[in-house]
Parts: structure tokens; C-alpha cells; sequence
């Protein structure tokens, strides 16, 4: 290949969605073209739309060329990615498997921001990149790339065990995934929910408990929490949810909220609580959240739009507003 232009997506300083174009002489001998077919759509676009830079880290298409060293992909294959692009390869993170933490590592919005999951092509390193499942669909799988890999992470890597009791705040993007891949790794679920209208739509993914807060000045649930998986985008009402926690229970705050994370000091103490960050999942656990999901018939549910300045700029209007339910994903030619 002596070059390849390609259509991207960017953002701008007063948050328009702009049509450009990449450059590339050539893929590396690690390297891989993909032609991308679907793209998801995150909270975490909605936070660099005003920058400069090519949008999009829920990657999904089919690979058209691969570099002389790569062995792991052909033409024609499916492939996806997420936040992470690379790593160095031999600190101690990245000899752990924990490249995600690697201090070096190469990321969405950090790095490589001439391109994203926006856009017609990428070209990404073989070795950060994840074949898709035959049972996944590509539209399925866009989401999965980092809602999906955020949400197994923070369980598989964070010692969440069959038959705990996981609590899940938030019914949304991340929450409705959060449902079903604990219910499918044998945990009692209980949701909580602002409201109760989507009681229904929570027991059908896997919940065994629907809780409504709004309003509550106390949660009576009967056993308490072992596991409590923040997904909402606000931080939840402290003084309502602590009660509930069982001793040595984990607080895991899996999206991203302005300002600090504040919580009572004594029943951080008393309680012996943790509060466990975390973030996309490594390679390893990623490969094994596809694997998962595609054994267990996991499925986002999603909302479709053109992968085009109109239909980036509905998504993310809707996404902004509260209204997608509950991922959206970019079709590229419709």
C-alpha cells in the first residue's frame, strides 16, 4: 500500500461534528487497515467533542490489508477495538497482563488522535486489536468494546464471585450490560433505579430485585450488598446506599463524574468498605468478556444511526439529553 486517504470525524471548539480526512503512507509490518462498519457511541465522546480530534473508541469492521509480521488476522476477518492502542511491553503492568495501567500506554484522546472509531478506515496494531465472535452481530459488538470490556473488568478482575450479592445503580448504557453479565456469572442482582419504569425491562436482562430511590429516605432490602456497581451518571446519595452494604463490601464508581468523589469517612471504616477503581479491560480480560457474552447471548441493546456529521450529531444530542436506550451505534453506508 503507498498510501490511503480516509473520511474522519472530529470534534470542534463549539462542539459541531466536522468531516476531515487522515492521511497514512502505509501500515507497519504490525499493523492492520480496517474498513469500519459500526461504531458506539460513549459518554466519554460526549466529554472531547470540543477538541480537535478524530472521535470514537467502540471500533468495529473487517480487515482489508494485514503488515508482513502480523499472523493473527486475515483479510476478510472482523475485528474490534476499544481504549486501549498500545503499551510498552515490558514494565511491570504490561508483564502482569495490566497493560491498561502501563505508564506508557497509547489511548483514546491521548494518543493517535488523527483517528477513531468515527470514521471510514483506521489503521491500529495487531496486537490491540479483538476478533469478534461469530454469535456477536458487528452492531452488538460495538458497544462491548468499552461499555461491555468497563463492566466485565470491574467483576472478572475484582474477585466478584458466583452467588454474591451485586448491587447495580443505574439502569442506562453501562448498567443494562452490568445486569446481565452479573446475573449470567451466577450473582443475585438487585437493581436500583431513580424510577420504577424500567422495573420490568431489569428483571427480563437477569435482576432479581428492583429498588426505586427516588424519593427514598431509606432502602429496606432484606440481605445486604456485597458488590455495589455504580453506573449512573450522577454520584448516588451515600447516606442511602451505605446501610445497605454489607461489611467489607466494594463500591465500584464505573463512570465519570465532575468534581470529587466524596463518601462518609466512619462507615468507610467501620464498615471495612472498599472503593475500587477501574477502568477498560486489559487484553486478556477483554478477549475473555467477547468469549463470555458470546456464550452467554449477551446483548446491548442499542439504537442505530448513519455514521455521518448528521447522524454522529443526533446520537450524541440524544446521548446528551438522556434519550438513547441504551447504546447508540454508527452504521457506516446507511
Amino acid at each position: 500500500m503507498t498510501g490511503i486517504d480516509f473520511t474522519v470525524f472530529k470534534g470542534s471548539p463549539n462542539g459541531n461534528i466536522v468531516e476531515s480526512k487522515t492521511h497514512k503512507e502505509s501500515i507497519k509490518p504490525d499493523e492492520v487497515l480496517l474498513k469500519i462498519t459500526h461504531a458506539g457511541v460513549c459518554g466519554t465522546d460526549q466529554h472531547h467533542k470540543t477538541l480537535d480530534m478524530v472521535l470514537g473508541h467502540e471500533g468495529v469492521g473487517v480487515v482489508q490489508q494485514v503488515g508482513s509480521q502480523v499472523t493473527s488476522f486475515k483479510v476478510g476477518d472482523r475485528a474490534g477495538w476499544g481504549f486501549l492502542h498500545n503499551s510498552c511491553g515490558h514494565c511491570d503492568e504490561c508483564l502482569n497482563a495490566n497493560e491498561m495501567f502501563c505508564p506508557e500506554r497509547a489511548m483514546y484522546a491521548h494518543s493517535n488522535t488523527d483517528q477513531g472509531a468515527f470514521a471510514s478506515y483506521a489503521v491500529w496494531k495487531a496486537a490491540f486489536i479483538f476478533h469478534i465472535p461469530d454469535a456477536i452481530t458487528s452492531s452488538d459488538a460495538a458497544p462491548l468494546m468499552c461499555a461491555g470490556a468497563t463492566m466485565f473488568n470491574s467483576m472478572y478482575s475484582y474477585n466478584v464471585r458466583p452467588a454474591d450479592r451485586v448491587g447495580i445503580v443505574g439502569v442506562g448504557g453501562l448498567g443494562h450490560i452490568a445486569i446481565q453479565f452479573a446475573a449470567k456469572m451466577g450473582c443475585e442482582v438487585v437493581v436500583f433505579s431513580g424510577s420504577g419504569g424500567k422495573k420490568e425491562e431489569a428483571k427480563s436482562l437477569g435482576a432479581r430485585e428492583f429498588y426505586v430511590t427516588r424519593g427514598a429516605s431509606k432502602l429496606e432490602i432484606g440481605k445486604p450488598i456485597k458488590h455495589l456497581f455504580v453506573t449512573s451518571s450522577r454520584v448516588p446519595d451515600w447516606n442511602l446506599f451505605i446501610p445497605v452494604l454489607a461489611p467489607n463490601a466494594t463500591v465500584y464508581p464505573t463512570t465519570f463524574s465532575e468534581g470529587n468523589l466524596t463518601i462518609p469517612y466512619l462507615p468507610l471504616l467501620s464498615k471495612g468498605l472498599t472503593i475500587q477503581g477501574s477502568f477498560c479491560a486489559s487484553r486478556g480480560v477483554h478477549v475473555k468478556m467477547l468469549t463470555f457474552a458470546a456464550i452467554h447471548h449477551i446483548k446491548p441493546i442499542t439504537e442505530e444511526f448513519p455514521l455521518t456529521v448528521e447522524g454522529i450529531e443526533e446520537a450524541m444530542d440524544k446521548l446528551d439529553k438522556g434519550e438513547v436506550r441504551y447504546r447508540a451505534v454508527l452504521v457506516a453506508g446507511r
